[in-house]
């Protein structure tokens, strides 16, 4: 009779999908799939015969990346000062598009990746994602209105668009990026929030990305306010609140919203940010080519703040692996935290279910770092 070999996979944590990622976990594999899970000692028992393998630092379910801006993908990558970002990208404005689009997708895909979010600057965009994506997301719908006598204007026309795309979802789902607290005037935050609340559409939005961002809101001074200058009629008047306070004041905070980047943010933000039950999306590696900073990740875990894990684009990063967003966050955190971002994080703040590491699971969806 022909025995199928059995192999005990093991790394220092091991993340099936169900509960906490484990410490001392492993999954059994023989025959190109997974035939058991769960602690190491237990499947030794039930496997005697069996190699143990050590896989390295996780093995995990596919990946979320929960943050892109797919049209980018063909823009050089930057890295300089924070208020440099945004000329950059409108330097490059002829790079941005479809074309762009569809490379980024393509490499998501050689990824591995089990789902995305993507920030959709152009209707064609959209269209194409809506339309081709054979992964699992949700396209956001960016914002940038800074001033407000156009508010109604610009919800009216957003309305229109997103209520044309929601009856063309399948794989895709439609959500809302009002871009950040400073390119998105007060009143048109609070009704695409309502709109998207009351619509069950998820909402992410750009925020505590960086110090300039905060002395913006704050004080209205600053190397963005040349920025805003450049894209504005309305002269800015600083609300004198940091990034994450103004948007709980606006009520724009709550389940509906994920927050991107969130570096500069203090005790009471963050407490802000779970009680509300909003996520965060963390993107490392663009933060280190922006040079803002790194986001307080112990502050999150200690109020149970939901974490993702995103690349942003590759203006600001040098490729669209979201794991090695959790390589470059590895020996900064508890592994298990960085593990969980990676996956289940990522699902929950996409509303998406999160994959499981079960009997039967192919070994092609078993992903390790």
């Amino acid at each position: 009779m022909f025995w199928l070999k059995t192999e005990l996979w093991t790394a220092d944590v091991v993340y099936t999908g169900f509960g906490t990622p484990m410490l001392k976990g492993a999954i059994a594999v023989q025959g190109g799939m997974v035939v058991g899970q769960g602690s190491l000692e237990e499947l030794k028992a039930r496997f005697p015969q069996a190699e143990v393998v050590h896989k390295g630092k996780a093995l995990f379910p596919p990946p979320v990346n929960a943050h892109t801006h797919l049209d980018l993908s063909l823009h050089p990558l930057y890295q300089g000062p924070f208020s440099g970002f945004i000329p950059h990208v409108v330097a490059h404005r002829e790079k941005r598009g479809l074309e762009a689009a569809q490379r980024g997708l393509e490499e998501l895909l050689r990824l591995g990746v089990g789902a995305f979010a993507d920030i959709v600057f152009r209707d064609e965009v959209m269209d194409f994602l809506l339309q081709e994506s054979p992964l699992p997301g949700v396209a956001f719908y960016e914002v940038f209105a800074p001033d407000p006598q156009d508010a109604e204007e610009v919800f009216q026309r957003v309305r229109a668009k997103v209520e044309a795309w929601r009856k063309r979802e399948g794989r895709v789902r439609i959500g809302l990026s009002p871009h950040a607290p400073y390119s998105v005037s007060a009143p048109l935050l609070q009704k695409l929030y309502r709109y998207a609340r009351a619509h069950d559409l998820p909402l992410m939005i750009h925020a505590g990305e960086s110090q300039e961002e905060v002395a913006f809101l704050r004080t209205g001074e600053g190397p963005l306010a040349g920025v805003y200058r450049r894209f504005s009629r309305t002269p800015w008047k600083a609300p004198g609140l940091t990034p994450v306070r103004y948007l709980q004041t606006l009520g724009v905070l709550g389940p509906h919203t994920v927050l991107v980047h969130g570096v500069h943010v203090d005790e009471e933000e963050v407490r802000m940010v779970a009680d509300s039950g909003s996520k965060v999306v963390l993107c490392p590696r663009s933060n280190r080519n922006l040079e803002v900073g790194e986001a307080p990740l112990g502050l999150y875990a200690r109020h149970g703040v939901e974490l993702a894990l995103g690349t942003d684009s590759r203006a600001s990063s040098p490729d669209l692996d979201v794991k090695k967003e959790a390589l470059f966050l590895w020996g900064k955190a508890e592994p298990r935290l960085i593990i969980r971002a990676l996956t289940r994080g990522g699902y929950r703040a996409l509303g998406l279910p999160t994959p499981r590491l079960a009997r039967g699971t192919p070994l092609s969806l078993v992903h390790s770092l």
